[in-house]
């Protein structure tokens, strides 16, 4: 037998990311074609950093949501000064 996660559970969830105090209705979620027009990068990007836990997402069928405040805390956390 194998320890396979059941379907649709990828482990990833977005608690901690859309901030602990905001009611869940009240969160913006975003598709993973906005994400990639937010960030300007390619949808293939926004699935590899949702795979990679770089991104928390929640899964919704087949498809991913990723909460708006993830989005701006990683691009946040990302931002570098130059010089």
């Amino acid at each position: 037998m194998s320890s396979a996660k059941p379907p649709g559970r990828s482990g990833k969830t977005s608690s901690g990311a859309a901030g602990d105090d905001a009611p869940l209705a009240e969160v913006k979620f975003l598709t993973v074609a906005e994400v990639a027009a937010v960030m300007r990068v390619s949808k293939m990007t926004v699935y590899r950093m949702v795979h990679s836990a770089e991104l928390p997402a929640v899964r919704v069928g087949r498809s991913f949501r990723v909460p708006e405040q993830a989005v701006h805390d990683y691009l946040r956390a990302a931002f570098i000064e130059a010089g």
